[in-house]
């Protein structure tokens, strides 16, 4: 792969995983909405924009693949009902001062993942994978023992995501627009649900005057920018690479959490989080050691 692929591959998945990492900024200006009122027009408005991108899109060939494949929608509206709940849990826990839990799930997705491959897929863990899962659940133990609660965010957050990408793969549609696809199906729910159930502000004519509109307005472009920044990466980087880069997304959502809204970080969840670190370790010593030995 060519010097300067790479460095563009490099640049564009920092930037996005930085992007998600950076979503709690964009998520806590819409604290006077409720989550499910931010996620119905999250729905709609990047059903809205992400339409617009695929007219510009340059492989229109996705929506024959849907057609002659009517199984792979089938599996697109059991993955649009994770994802919607994975972004309600998400939002959720940004605006009620739980992003340090949040942070812990996508730390410990790679590892669910891990779970899922073993349970669903019937796939054979190697040695440091079984470690490094054991690590997780005593991070996950801990948490449970010393801080007296279960981590439901953390767990819900994992095996939603981890379960919707075990989804997608069964449905092997580009990324761009499978996500789309799922915003349609999640349409008229989203609707509906504003028709017959809603009572924010978005739900008032007068509010779509005001600046407040656009920025709600925003959860489109917000949500499939970075989408395009990883399809682009992914281009260029290794996938091995790519997992590599996912762990700055929870980083910069757990320094947000603890430096910037002051979110308590305890010595015992500390520790907590210690135990989930050591089991990454050991997992990207893993697929790193496997890399190699097929590179060689």
């Amino acid at each position: 792969m060519a010097t300067a692929d790479l460095r563009k591959g490099y640049l564009l998945g920092l930037a996005t995983f930085s992007i998600w990492g950076m979503f709690p900024l964009y998520f806590k200006s819409l604290e006077q909405f409720a989550a499910l009122e931010i996620v119905t027009q999250r729905v709609i408005w990047s059903a809205v924009f992400g339409t617009l991108v695929l007219l510009l899109w340059r492989h229109p060939g996705w929506w024959r693949e849907l057609l002659t494949h009517p199984r792979r929608l089938g599996v697109l509206a059991i993955s649009s009902v994770l994802i919607a709940a994975n972004w309600l849990i998400y939002v959720w826990a940004v605006n009620h001062d739980r992003m340090v839990e949040a942070s812990l799930g996508y730390y410990i997705n790679p590892l669910v993942n891990v779970l899922l491959g073993l349970v669903v897929l019937r796939e054979r863990l190697r040695p440091l994978q079984w470690l490094a899962v054991a690590m997780a659940a005593v991070g996950v133990s801990l948490q449970l023992l010393t801080l007296g609660e279960f981590p439901w965010i953390s767990i819900v957050l994992a095996l939603s995501f981890g379960t919707y990408g075990l989804l997608r793969k069964q449905a092997p549609v580009a990324a761009l627009p499978g996500l789309v696809v799922e915003t349609w199906l999640l349409l008229p729910v989203a609707a509906a649900w504003l028709l017959f159930f809603g009572s924010g502000a978005s739900t008032e004519p007068a509010f779509w005057t005001t600046p407040e509109a656009l920025w709600l307005m925003a959860a489109g472009p917000v949500t499939l920018v970075p989408l395009l920044g990883f399809n682009a990466a992914a281009r260029h980087l290794p996938y091995s690479t790519l997992g590599f880069l996912q762990y700055l997304t929870p980083t910069l959502l757990l320094i947000l959490a603890v430096q910037v809204f002051g979110e308590p970080f305890p010595v015992d969840r500390q520790l907590a989080f210690f135990c989930i670190w050591a089991g990454l370790a050991v997992y990207s010593l893993d697929a790193w050691r496997l890399m190699r030995k097929s590179a060689g």
